[in-house]
């Protein structure tokens, strides 16, 4: 199993105090609090329905919360305008055109926000496994292979906070150990990650923290230690 070690650099402290959300009547989180350090892996479990994906898209200022509910580095949500500073894989990828004649390379290129260069480009897409189709049309591209591309599109701008939503619900089990390699060395550079999943196994991944959401707004939030003891209680 995989060490952790947190190291400080440029991430993002992240403050959650009370947070509440609901569609009309029906509350789909409440009085969810906790607190992340700058360079901490969290990682969300919870069956559908228990409000994972609805939290995520509270921090991305998708649904919008009252204020002081959600701190970035102390700044309240309402007040950032900083967003270049998160990542944002989702599930699913409902808005995009995929009619549109792009490339791999041309698609990247598009959402590069910051100076990055065309090495860093060819790197991550080798490190996810895809540095063969960088010129193939998106239109050809495998469901998996399409997941992975938007993996590399989100670490391109070097985040701060990076937040992947069931990032490996396409990939093999080869490029799934790929895909936490290179998660795991950005968080020790100094990445904050929120991720979702599924898996019952976290082996792969070099977390600090475990949200577990269940139904009826009961909510978990254990330390690697903590959760590591409950699961052996269990």
């Amino acid at each position: 199993m995989i060490q952790y070690t947190r190291r400080q650099g440029d991430c993002m402290q992240i403050d959650i105090n009370r947070l509440s959300f609901a569609f009309g009547h029906k509350v789909i989180m409440q009085d969810l609090s906790l607190s992340l350090s700058k360079g901490d892996f969290m990682v969300i479990r919870g069956k559908n329905g228990t409000g994972k994906s609805t939290f995520v898209k509270c921090l991305l200022g998708i649904y919008p919360v009252h204020s002081s509910m959600i701190f970035y580095d102390h700044e309240d949500i309402n007040n950032f305008s900083s967003w270049t500073k998160l990542g944002y894989v989702p599930q699913k990828f409902e808005d995009f055109n995929y009619e549109f004649p792009i490339t791999v390379n041309e698609i990247l290129s598009v959402a590069k926000l910051k100076n990055t260069n065309s090495a860093d480009k060819l790197k991550l897409l080798d490190q996810m496994g895809i540095l063969e189709i960088v010129n193939d049309n998106i239109n050809n591209l495998s469901g998996g292979q399409l997941q992975r591309v938007f993996i590399v599109r989100a670490m391109l701008n070097h985040p701060e906070l990076i937040i992947l939503d069931e990032p490996t619900a396409s990939i093999d089990k080869l490029n799934t150990e790929y895909f936490f390699q290179t998660v795991n060395r950005l968080n020790e550079e100094g990445v904050t990650v929120i991720l979702i999943t599924h898996d019952e196994s976290l082996d792969l991944m070099n977390y600090s923290h475990v949200l577990q959401m269940d139904l009826e707004s009961d909510y978990k939030f254990f330390t690697r230690e903590q959760f590591l003891n409950d699961k052996a209680v269990k």
